[in-house]
């Protein structure tokens, strides 16, 4: 990469970074703070728009910076705030075996399987570990 890339890439990641802690230090809930840096209309997506720029600053420091943040956040009872966002129900069919498997771990980290799940889901994904979508018509 070149120093003039690089170092644009470097204020990119710092005008990022500094944005999410001024947010994070006004202690907003965990779903504000989603919305605003990492949410489809987020920071994130709009310094990343396409899925090769995300997927690159998902493999950076700043990006396991902003899931620390996240995750701290998480962890804080922080009564959500008036413009509260609208909660959406998804209905997986998934084995009887994963069940289990996600029952247990969600008891041995005492939280519940929908608290497991969420995080689960905001971890980043490697695509190859995605199936094809040949692969399976009921997936």
């Amino acid at each position: 990469m070149s120093q003039n890339r690089q170092s644009a890439t470097n204020v990119k990641l710092q005008k990022l970074l500094t944005s999410a802690q001024e947010l994070y230090h006004q202690k907003p809930d965990w779903v504000t703070f989603f919305r605003e840096i990492l949410g489809a209309d987020g920071i994130v997506h709009k310094l990343y728009p396409t899925p090769q720029e995300y997927a690159e600053f998902q493999k950076t420091e700043a990006f396991t910076q902003l899931q620390a943040l996240l995750a701290q956040l998480r962890g804080q009872e922080v009564q959500p705030t008036a413009d509260k966002e609208p909660q959406r129900v998804i209905t997986v069919r998934i084995p009887k075996c994963l069940h289990e498997t996600l029952r247990d771990e969600a008891h041995q980290n005492r939280t519940s399987i929908n608290k497991l799940c969420i995080t689960k889901l905001l971890q980043a994904i490697d695509g190859d570990l995605i199936p094809s979508p040949q692969a399976s018509h009921s997936s």
